[in-house]
């Protein structure tokens, strides 16, 4: 198995209640007795039939409690996922304790900043929301005006060290050293023996997603996602971005598959 699915979850493989995905839904993510988020139908088959074949590993910028509320079943074998933007590895829904060792040491240049950003962020008119550092890796609040409550960290915070962010009204501080990219980078290397080829393909429709779609082999993301560089990028229109990923993604598994088959069929002519 030379191909790894990294992909996000949110608006790429699942859907928050809030959006219409059609009635032949499942539901993936439930809290406190609320039905939070679902995939279709159609979308989960075909993950089934991809993670048979190929590694899945989902990458999420979601806390450690978020991700543990996502449940795909056991139709869907799911071995490793990064949380917290990559932050932290879970094997077999576990925390990898090595793992986030290592990534605090990756991120303790940065610590200073997002103790700094935590301050200025209390003391902000516009934050409406308590400011939490997730997972001891980053910052997150909301704000009513998030571009404004940017603007002004960026006069107090060093950003060789830290990138702020927003999507919509929340916020994030981030480590400059903590990203998608990176991350699946690390993991590569860290599951598998250095030379071993293992292609990697990514799915993602976010800003926070696209230095896991530069950093792959092949990329797939929404039309509205803009991204420079992108040739190896494939978009499809957001409407149909889920099922076509996972059509093409399946394509591309059955595709290796065949190869691999012929390649042991003639390794077996030759003896």
């Amino acid at each position: 198995m030379s191909l790894i699915f990294c992909t996000d979850l949110d608006n790429t493989l699942i859907y928050s209640y809030r959006h219409d995905i059609g009635r032949e839904k499942i539901l993936v993510e439930r809290m406190e007795g609320k039905e939070l988020s679902y995939m279709t139908q159609k979308s989960l088959e075909l993950l089934q039939k991809i993670s048979a074949e190929c590694m899945v590993i989902p990458v999420t910028t979601r806390s450690l409690a978020q991700y543990s509320r996502v449940l795909l079943g056991d139709s869907v074998p799911i071995t490793y996922a990064l949380a917290a933007n990559g932050g932290i590895l879970l094997e077999n829904g576990e925390p990898v304790k090595e793992w986030f060792e290592e990534t605090l040491k990756i991120v303790e240049e940065a610590d200073e900043e997002l103790e700094k950003a935590i301050f200025f962020l209390n003391q902000d008119p516009d934050v409406c929301m308590e400011v939490r550092k997730v997972d001891g890796l980053f910052v997150y609040t909301k704000s009513t005006d998030s571009q404004a409550s940017i603007d002004r960290l960026r006069e107090k915070l060093d950003e060789e060290k830290v990138y702020l962010d927003t999507n919509r009204a929340k916020l994030y501080v981030f480590p400059k050293k903590l990203d998608k990219g990176s991350s699946i980078l690390r993991l590569r290397e860290w599951l598998f023996k250095k030379g071993e080829k293992r292609q990697i393909l990514a799915a993602g429709d976010s800003k926070f997603d696209r230095p896991m779609l530069l950093a792959a082999d092949r990329g797939f993301c929404p039309d509205t996602l803009v991204i420079e560089n992108r040739g190896h990028i494939t978009e499809f229109p957001k409407s149909e971005f889920t099922q076509k990923t996972l059509e093409e993604v399946w394509r591309l598994v059955c595709k290796e598959k065949a190869g691999l088959c012929s390649t042991a069929s003639a390794d077996g002519n030759r003896r």
